[in-house]
C-alpha cells in the first residue's frame, strides 16, 4: 500500500488513485444497468413470436418505470443500512453480488421456458433493483469522502466519476444493443451481466490498496449497548423486508394475485413524494440537527423537488424516446439499419465529451470567485432539457402531418439529446456533490440515498408518461413532448425566483463552491 493517504494522492490525473478505481467499479455497473434498460421496453412490448412478452405499450412503458425508480429507491435503505450496519466498502461488495446475480437470472430466463422464464425474468429485476440500492449511494459517498476538503477540486472530482458513469452507459448499450436486437434478447441481457462481474471484480481486489480505510467502518455510537441495538434493529428490519419482498413475489408469481403496474406506479408516486416529505419532517424535527445542519438540508430539500422534475424529463430516455427512435425515425445509414438502442448512448457520448469540459469550467469560475450556486446550475439545466424536448415536438408534428408515413431525420433525437446532456451535466454532477458537502456528516449515505429517491420520482413518472409514443395512435406523441417542455421551463422560472432567498438563508454557511 502506498505511503501517501488515499485523500492526498494525486496520481490520478491530479486526483487520488481510489477515484480511478470507483471510475472503473461503476463503469462496469452503468454498463449492466443500462446495456439492460432500454431492450426492456422493447422486449417486453414486443409480440410472442419475437420472442418478447407481448405487452401493451403503456404497461411495458409502466413496468420500466417502476423498475428504474425501484432502482434508485433502494438507494434510501441502501445508504441506511450502509450508514448503521455494513459500512460503505461492504454495501457496495454485497450490492456488487446482487447485481450480477440478477443479470444472470434474467439472461437464462430466455432458456427456462414460458412457464418459468416470465419468474426468472422479474426475480433478476428484484435483485438488480437491491443490489443497486445497496452500491449506487455508497460509492457516490465514498467519492466525496476521497476530497475531505471540499471545494472545486471535489466537483471536478465528481465530474470525472460522471464520466465513468457514461463510458459505460456508451459501451454498454452499443454491445446489448446490438446483441438484444439482432441476435437474441437474451444474449443482450447476458453480456450486461458480463460487464458487472468485471465491476465486482475490480472493486473487490483493488479497493483496499487503493482506498486504504476508507468506508470501512461506521459511525457508531460511544455507547456500545446502544450501538448494538442500533445495528439490530437494521438487521432485523431488513431482512423481515426482504421477507415481505418474497411473499409478494412468490404469490404474483403463481397467479395468486395479479399486479397492474399501471395502478402501482400511479400509487407509488403518491408515496415516494410522501416518503421525502416524511422524512425531512423527520430530521427536522427528531434528527437532532444544528441551525446550520437544518439550512443545509433545507436547500437539499429544495434540490429534490427540481431533481426530480428534471428527471422525469430526462428519464423518458428509455421510453417514449426509444419508442420514438423505434417507430418514427429514419435509421438507415449506408444501409445499415441502426439499432433503435444505439441512440440512448448518444447521450453518454455527449457526456464523456463535455465532461471534462465542464470539470475545467467549474475550476476556472472558481478561481474568479464567480461561480454559480447549485440552484443556479439546476435552473440552466431545467431550461436545457427543456429545449430538447421542444425540439421533439416539432418532430413529433411532422410524424403526425404525415399521418406516421414519414420517418424524421435521427439530427431530432441528437440535437434533443445534446440539449438534454448539457442540461444533465448542470444537474447530475452537481447534485452528487452538493449532497456529500451539504450532508450531515451521520447521514450522509441517507442524504445519497435522498438524491436517489429524486430520481426514483422521476424515473416513475417517466415510464408512466412514455408509453404514449404508438404508431396507432400518433396524436398522442406531441401532447407527451410538449407536457413535458412546459413543465421544465416552468420549473426553470421557479427555481431562478427562489434563488436570492437561498442564498439569503444560506448567509454565514459555507457552500463551498458556489457563490452565487
Amino acid at each position: 500500500m502506498s505511503s501517501i493517504a488515499p485523500t492526498q494522492d494525486r496520481s490520478f490525473f491530479g486526483h487520488p488513485k481510489g477515484l480511478g478505481l470507483l471510475f472503473a467499479t461503476e463503469m462496469w455497473e452503468r454498463f449492466s444497468f443500462y446495456g439492460l434498460r432500454p431492450l426492456l421496453i422493447l422486449f417486453m412490448a414486443a409480440a410472442l413470436n419475437d420472442g418478447g412478452f407481448g405487452f401493451e405499450r403503456p404497461q411495458a412503458s409502466a413496468i420500466v418505470g417502476i423498475y428504474a425508480a425501484s432502482v434508485y429507491l433502494a438507494s434510501l435503505p441502501g445508504g441506511w443500512i450502509a450508514d448503521r450496519w455494513l459500512g460503505l466498502r461492504r454495501a457496495i461488495l454485497t450490492g456488487a453480488v446482487l447485481i450480477t446475480s440478477g443479470h444472470l437470472a434474467i439472461g437464462v430466463s430466455g432458456f427456462a421456458g414460458e412457464g418459468v422464464g416470465k419468474p426468472f425474468f422479474f426475480l433478476g429485476l428484484i435483485l438488480i433493483v437491491l443490489g443497486t440500492g445497496l452500491l449506487k449511494p455508497n460509492i457516490s459517498a465514498i467519492v466525496g469522502d476521497l476530497y475531505p476538503e471540499g471545494g472545486a477540486r471535489r466537483d471536478a472530482g465528481f465530474s470525472i466519476f460522471y464520466m465513468g458513469i457514461n463510458t459505460g452507459a456508451f459501451i454498454g448499450q452499443l454491445v446489448t444493443g446490438y446483441l438484444g436486437e439482432r441476435v437474441s434478447w437474451h444474449w443482450g441481457f447476458g453480456a450486461a451481466g458480463v460487464g458487472m462481474a468485471f465491476g465486482l471484480l475490480s472493486f473487490w481486489l483493488g479497493a483496499r490498496r487503493l482506498l486504504g480505510t476508507i468506508g470501512e467502518d461506521i459511525v457508531r455510537d460511544p455507547n456500545a449497548t446502544v450501538q448494538a441495538a442500533r445495528e439490530r434493529t437494521v438487521r432485523n428490519s431488513t431482512f423481515a423486508g426482504l421477507a415481505v419482498l418474497a411473499a409478494v413475489f412468490l404469490l404474483a408469481s403463481t397467479g395468486t394475485i395479479t399486479l397492474d403496474p399501471q395502478v402501482i406506479g400511479g400509487a407509488m408516486t403518491f408515496v415516494l413524494v410522501g416518503l421525502a416529505v416524511a422524512y425531512f419532517t423527520y430530521l427536522f424535527v427528531f434528527g437532532g440537527l444544528t441551525s446550520e445542519e437544518k439550512k443545509r438540508s433545507a436547500v437539499i430539500f429544495v434540490l429534490f423537488v427540481f431533481a426530480a422534475i428534471f428527471w422525469a424529463a430526462f428519464e423518458q430516455a428509455p421510453t417514449s424516446l426509444n419508442l420514438f427512435a423505434n417507430d418514427f425515425t429514419n435509421r438507415n445509414v449506408f444501409g445499415f439499419d441502426v439499432p433503435a438502442t444505439w441512440f440512448q448512448s448518444v447521450n453518454s457520448a455527449f457526456i464523456i465529451v463535455l465532461s471534462p469540459l465542464m470539470a475545467m469550467l467549474w475550476g476556472a469560475l472558481a478561481a474568479r470567485r464567480i461561480d454559480l450556486s447549485s440552484p443556479a446550475k439546476f435552473a440552466i439545466g431545467l431550461a436545457m432539457a427543456g429545449v430538447g424536448f421542444l425540439l421533439m415536438v416539432f418532430a413529433a408534428n411532422a410524424v403526425v402531418a404525415s399521418g406516421g408515413t414519414v420517418l424524421v431525420s435521427p439530427w431530432w433525437l441528437i440535437a434533443s439529446y445534446f440539449f438534454q446532456t448539457v442540461g444533465e451535466l448542470f444537474v447530475s454532477p452537481v447534485g452528487l456533490s452538493s449532497m456529500t458537502k451539504l450532508s450531515p456528516r451521520r447521514y450522509v449515505g441517507q442524504m445519497m440515498g435522498i438524491w436517489f429517491l429524486a430520481t426514483s420520482v422521476g424515473n416513475l413518472v417517466a415510464g408512466l408518461v412514455g408509453g404514449h409514443v404508438d404508431p396507432t395512435k400518433l396524436e398522442q406523441t406531441p401532447t407527451v413532448f410538449s407536457g413535458t417542455a412546459i413543465a421544465l421551463f416552468a420549473s426553470t422560472v421557479i427555481l431562478m425566483l427562489m434563488i436570492v432567498p437561498i442564498r439569503r438563508m444560506m448567509a454565514g454557511v459555507k457552500d463551498e463552491g458556489a457563490a452565487a
